[in-house]
């Protein structure tokens, strides 16, 4: 099991970044929530993980904090529910979002996510209102675990050289259809946004 990754941050191509540790280049899938946590390229970082092996691939996905990965492992546990969609989920709408979405029974909510059909939603809520109740406010609390903190360094972002292109295929990547992503991200890009901005903004209309 890989439980945390620290190194240098050689790539940044949302929802995936590459970290450098010991020589070795480790690809690491993030929700966009611990993503935009991520200092700029170049500078350590220590992000949280949880490994997946399957028959045709070793994965792993990042977290800013321990607490979000809990919440991806319980996303998981949830049937109909893989890593993907689980990565989409904490994309779409915050920890805490998400939680007041289920322990409300607020389906329409989670549709709203790419990927959760009706059934997929009323699942989630039905498997997870229980499980949810462990979650209380660490969850939502900075603390000295999260990437930007950890390291001593503010959450500063490099403007891709392209950042309208690379937030269509991030959002692609996170479940969205094409024509849905090109027409949000044409909708919320401003001139001198980065990539990172354009997706936070992007998501932010499709809720």
């Amino acid at each position: 099991m890989i439980a945390r990754v620290r190194g240098v941050l050689v790539e940044k191509t949302a929802p995936e970044v590459v970290i450098e540790c010991g020589g070795i280049g480790y690809e690491i899938q993030m929700p966009m929530t611990s993503f935009y946590q991520l200092p700029e390229v170049g500078v350590e970082t220590t992000v949280i993980t949880h490994f997946v092996v399957r028959e045709d691939a070793q994965l792993l996905y990042g977290f800013a904090s321990k607490e979000e990965r809990a919440l991806f492992r319980e996303l998981i546990k949830t049937n109909g529910v893989g890593p993907k969609m689980a990565l989409g989920i904490m994309s779409g709408m915050s920890a805490e979002q998400f939680v007041e979405a289920v322990q409300a029974e607020n389906v329409t909510s989670l549709t709203k996510i790419p990927g959760v059909g009706k059934k997929t939603a009323e699942r989630l809520v039905v498997e997870m209102r229980d499980r949810l109740k462990a979650f209380a406010m660490p969850l939502f609390t900075p603390n000295a675990d999260r990437l930007g903190a950890a390291n001593g360094i503010e959450n500063t972002f490099v403007t891709a050289p392209d950042p309208v292109d690379d937030a269509i295929a991030a959002l692609i990547a996170l479940g969205y259809k094409s024509a849905a992503a090109t027409k949000v991200v044409d909708k919320v890009a401003r001139d001198g946004m980065s990539s990172e901005q354009i997706i936070k903004d992007a998501l932010k209309a499709m809720l």
